[in-house]
């Protein structure tokens, strides 16, 4: 920082003053360093099953600090003293900034998302593009399928991601494995109509990237939608939320 701050200074500052702006600069880096370390050392040692601090930030609230851990996020007093397991809400604006925090956090790059490995259905023009995380028995994600039946204009991509344990992982397959996996995916959540038994060879490769892609986005839970502009939202949302939010990510650059 003080490196970069150097080669913005103007030229026509005296060198006293410029000593002086870099040492400011100097000492603030110290500070805040300084305050990291005392945070971390003291909810270590006071904390000792506090998860690992991955990054320690300020935030708008002057002696307040940021602690993320993965997509988490805590507060702390400038000494460690103090954590907060909470939400800051910015009063002038209304704006939830931890909720955002977290969004920002949690945003997955759709345009990396592996498509292919997903059941795939469209309603009218399909131009607008959603992703599912689903179990085949998550009573949510059932519930969910119908309200997206209200929705015009999208092209639904699910991720079968069986983890509620029982037979899940056998279902998933079977869909997977059908002749139609659409058809057997829409006639098993819409109507309870159970998917064909896999009979002899089967390619469920897809079934375990899903796996692998769940636990690398940390998706615990069953479902789990996915933007086009990488808000990830945990849980079932009406069919006029799942509209208002489409055209939200398509309306971002």
């Amino acid at each position: 920082m003080p490196e970069s701050l150097a080669m913005r200074l103007p030229t026509s500052f005296a060198p006293a003053a410029r000593l002086a702006v870099l040492g400011a600069a100097f000492l603030l880096a110290g500070a805040v360093s300084a305050q990291e370390a005392t945070i971390r050392k003291n909810i270590a040692e006071r904390l000792p099953n506090f998860p690992k601090i991955d990054e320690i930030s300020k935030t708008p609230i002057p002696g307040v600090f940021e602690l993320r851990v993965g997509t988490e996020v805590y507060y702390s007093d400038a000494k460690g003293d103090h954590v907060i397991d909470g939400h800051i809400i910015e009063t002038a604006s209304r704006t939830n900034l931890t909720q955002a925090r977290i969004d920002k956090l949690t945003q997955i790059d759709f345009a990396t998302l592996p498509l292919k490995d997903a059941v795939v259905w469209k309603q009218g023009s399909g131009a607008r593009k959603l992703v599912v995380f689903a179990d085949p028995n998550c009573g949510f994600c059932k519930r969910f399928e119908r309200d997206l039946n209200g929705v015009k204009d999208v092209t639904v991509y699910t991720f079968i991601y069986p983890i509620l344990g029982g037979d899940s992982p056998e279902k998933a397959k079977n869909i997977w494995c059908a002749k139609d996996r659409t058809a057997a995916w829409r006639n098993w959540m819409l109507d309870g109509v159970p998917p064909p038994r896999s009979m002899g060879e089967c390619d469920t490769g897809a079934l375990e990237r899903n796996a692998e892609l769940g636990q690398k986005h940390r998706i615990n839970g069953t479902p789990a939608l996915v933007f086009e502009d990488g808000k990830r939202v945990a849980g079932a949302m009406k069919a006029d939320q799942v509209e208002k939010q489409l055209v939200a990510s398509r309306a971002k650059p």
